[in-house]
């Protein structure tokens, strides 16, 4: 009687899933089957779970094969006429014990084999919390899920459905637990992290949540946000920048371009000069704040002069660290029907991002050495410093603790001490 096998594709949330999975499938008795929790961004990562799911087969001759996560609730259909697929479970389905309850069972019935909802009629988050996930000195906590807006290039609120808010108390309550575990930062996750609290009574702002949790949790060293939409930022979480030295000085930005038309196009809630600005407020408010940012190479109808226009918001927004996402189409989205860019010149772009970001994170790097970073050590060899840079040391360190040393230099996209 083996444990389920999980493979996850995609993003942290994806992965802080699986391990609630892992509790669901092992309470429920699951044994002899592999599962995969699958990404929706792109149509290549639809390709890669298909590539993933025909691989895992041929290693696993033998067991059941579950298929879940977005590409599963948005195109169940594609999955279920695999040959290699046994059962397509829905982004809601995956998190409830009767589902897998189900699936232990010896034989998954012909009604059972595709069991994936309306996603857009959940109003509530998933009630399985994860106290632990991540390394050891760090734990990611799901304060959010869904999304409410519409961005044209964008599958994944059919993946996830609209917005829902775990509540703040639920949330402190969970990072005291995590602090009394030994875990010494904790990173707040979720698909649109600063809708966080619209769908709760009085509407807090992500802001509120995070002054809520440092207040009450006075002995968590390090909170950590991930990756959050610039313009819906509110007063507090500027003020928390500006006075927090707990919250950590770096945020991952959804910015996806740096022309206006093209932001409009996308139906993206911010224009370029609105980046600019905030880049430029929360780093007077916190001199060391550093900034990763998401964004698309080749979106329909861009021109070589508003592709200029993304890389020079690079380094007028002074961004680090690049997720460059060359464009691909996913059908049922709006800009999928949108004039196309050749896709030579879609590689093309990307390239030249990638390269931009790489002078970032060198020139980043170099800023650094001769400082003294306080590191949480993710193993006995390697950790990373507040605004995220990973370092490498020589000697041992004890892993999960915060460590004081000196830069000495740097090797790769790493720093060393």
């Amino acid at each position: 009687m083996s444990a389920p096998k999980f493979t996850t594709l995609g993003c942290r949330l994806n992965a802080y899933e699986t391990e609630a999975m892992k509790e669901l499938s092992g309470a429920a008795g699951l044994s002899n089957a592999v599962v995969v929790n699958t990404c929706a961004v792109t149509a290549e990562a639809v390709r890669k779970a298909r590539q993933e799911i025909r691989k895992l087969r041929r290693e696993n001759p033998d067991a059941r094969l579950i298929v879940t996560g977005c590409a599963a609730q948005t195109e169940p259909e594609t999955f279920a006429a695999m040959a290699e697929v046994d059962a397509v479970i829905g982004n809601t389905e995956k998190m409830q014990p009767d589902t897998w309850a189900g699936l232990a069972a010896d034989f998954i019935g012909e009604t059972e084999a595709v069991q994936v909802d309306d996603i857009m009629s959940v109003t509530e988050t998933a009630g399985h919390l994860i106290d632990g996930f991540g390394t050891r000195s760090r734990a990611y906590v799901q304060v959010q899920n869904g999304c409410d807006h519409r961005c044209t290039f964008c599958i994944i609120p059919y993946g996830r459905g609209n917005s829902r808010s775990v509540p703040a108390g639920v949330v402190v309550e969970q990072i005291k637990r995590l602090l009394g575990k030994g875990y010494n930062e904790v990173v707040l996750t979720g698909v649109d992290l600063t809708s966080w609290g619209a769908d709760l009574p009085a509407e807090p702002k992500l802001g509120d949540l995070v002054m809520r949790i440092l207040k009450l949790v006075p002995d968590l060293p390090r909170l950590r946000i991930s990756s959050i939409d610039s313009i819906e930022v509110d007063e507090n979480l500027m003020q928390a920048i500006a006075t927090e030295p707990r919250l950590m000085p770096h945020l991952h930005l959804s910015l996806q371009a740096g022309d206006d038309m093209i932001l409009k196009r996308m139906k993206r809630r911010h224009l370029r000069d609105d980046a600019i600005a905030f880049c430029e407020e929360a780093k007077r408010l916190r001199p060391d704040m550093t900034y990763g940012a998401d964004i698309i190479a080749g979106f329909p109808t861009e021109t070589d002069a508003m592709f200029e226009k993304s890389l020079k918001l690079v380094e007028e927004c002074d961004l680090t660290w690049l997720h460059v996402f060359p464009y691909s189409p996913r059908n049922g989205t709006p800009a999928a029907r949108m004039p196309a860019v050749n896709g030579k010149i879609i590689k093309e772009r990307a390239a030249q991002l990638r390269a931009v970001g790489e002078r970032q994170v060198s020139a980043h790097l170099d800023q650094q050495v001769g400082k003294t970073h306080h590191i949480l050590m993710e193993n006995s060899k390697m950790g990373r410093t507040e605004q995220f840079t990973e370092v490498r040391f020589e000697t041992d360190q004890p892993e999960g603790q915060i460590v004081t040393a000196q830069i000495i230099g740097q090797s790769g996209t790493q720093l060393t001490a």
